[in-house]
């Protein structure tokens, strides 16, 4: 009997034990240890640029070089500038890092940033819905939208889509961007010719070989500065709506944190309007 009323307490106090709760000082998990599904839930990347960058000390900026006053690659020197060249200079040095320039095309650029070949995308980039789907993009820089572009003798001619979607007018676009989605979205009687080269296609036009380029009424202003003969349209009332920001990795929250709050003080505090202002005014 003492045998079975001995057995029947132990029995008891298993059961206790095996209900309790774990001990206060259970070890919590040890750094890198997978963490559970509902604490991988809105937590940023692993590795993200903004550790990468001043680690690496390099800051890999694609940018198409051929789109002035925004970003420009001379050929014979092998440099680049333009506003949002000086604008990666000073992320870089923000970030310790030097800037690393890796060439791409309007049609690639969101590819190539996607790829991993460049940490960011710069050199007067739109903000578009499809783009969005690939590539975060930061806070904008500035607001823009598309304006024509003529020779001066012609800008009464060519002041709204009407007027220049007409059989006879010879329109010019650039392969690969928004331009060209907005000119093939709009011009449907004039002749449409894309022209590979956009660091001379605004020659196309002051040769007479087109009439008119429908562009961000910002080129417009700079080509026109740099081209006595040739005259922005209504750039304070252009056909569209777009704003230029930063393309970067869709997933990486905390770079993208970070390269905003640089934007937003950038923007504000005088610096980007300043760049701009060399180059347009």
């Amino acid at each position: 009997m003492k045998r079975a009323a001995t057995l029947s307490a132990l029995a008891a106090l298993l059961t206790l034990t095996a209900a309790a709760p774990a001990p206060a000082n259970t070890p919590a998990p040890t750094p890198g240890s997978a963490p559970t599904p509902t604490a991988q839930r809105g937590r940023h990347p692993a590795a993200t640029l903004l550790d990468a960058v001043p680690r690496r000390g390099v800051l890999r900026v694609c940018t198409t070089g051929d789109y002035r006053p925004f970003s420009y690659l001379d050929g014979k020197t092998g440099t680049y500038t333009g506003i949002d060249i000086q604008m990666a200079q000073d992320l870089a040095k923000s970030l310790d890092a030097k800037p690393r320039y890796v060439a791409t095309t309007w049609a690639k650029l969101v590819g190539d940033l996607a790829a991993g070949r460049c940490d960011i995308g710069m050199g007067g980039v739109s903000i578009t819905l499809p783009r969005a789907r690939a590539a975060y993009f930061s806070e904008p820089t500035r607001t823009d939208g598309k304006t024509p572009i003529v020779r001066c003798a012609d800008q009464d001619k060519y002041r709204t889509l009407d007027q220049i979607d007409r059989p006879g007018t010879k329109v010019v676009v650039n392969p690969g961007g928004t331009n060209e989605q907005f000119a093939r979205a709009h011009i449907k009687r004039a002749t449409l010719t894309v022209h590979p080269d956009n660091t001379t296609i605004f020659d196309e036009i002051i040769a007479g070989r087109a009439d008119v380029m429908m562009t961000d009424a910002s080129e417009t202003r700079y080509q026109a500065k740099i081209h006595p003969e040739l005259c922005s349209v209504h750039p304070d009332k252009p056909f569209s709506f777009s704003e230029k920001a930063y393309a970067l990795p869709r997933g990486d929250d905390e770079f993208k944190e970070y390269v905003d709050q640089w934007v937003h003080l950038a923007t504000h505090d005088g610096t980007y309007r300043t760049y701009e202002d060399a180059w347009m005014k």
